[in-house]
């Protein structure tokens, strides 16, 4: 048995790290503030990928359609995870309460019709890390 172990970049480990940390942050923050955030949309992949999942398991949550009026009529706000280790941060439509059904992960927006400054950091920050991970 002569299997290597696998090589771990511990710097990059540490930048994913805080960057997660920081991630998490920011959520708590724009979470705990109880603001509704302008829909900037959704970028075209990501609609894609919802919809063909969407015919492949319907009724399995809210048709993507229906989910983007819900968020252009109330807006969006910040959904936490259960913990901080937890896989993503959530967004609901603004007046939502239902994380299984209606929600939408960070990756999913367009960030370059994000207007609020934090609401774009948070974003960033999750594309990095995800950038980082592959």
């Amino acid at each position: 048995m002569n299997e290597k172990m696998p090589e771990f970049n511990n710097e990059e480990n540490f930048e994913i790290n805080k960057l997660k940390e920081e991630r998490f942050k920011l959520a708590i923050e724009l979470f705990e503030s109880g603001e509704n955030f302008d829909f900037p949309g959704i970028n075209i992949d990501s609609y894609e990928t919802i919809k063909s999942e969407e015919l492949e398991f319907p009724g399995y949550s809210t048709p993507i359609d229906e989910l983007l009026e819900k968020f252009e009529k109330e807006g969006l706000k910040i959904a936490l995870p259960k913990t901080k280790e937890s896989k993503g941060i959530a967004i609901l439509p603004g007046e939502s309460k239902d994380i299984i059904d209606d929600n939408l992960m960070l990756k999913h927006l367009d960030i370059g019709n994000i207007n609020d400054e934090k609401l774009k950091k948070l974003v960033s920050l999750d594309n990095n890390i995800k950038s980082l991970s592959k």
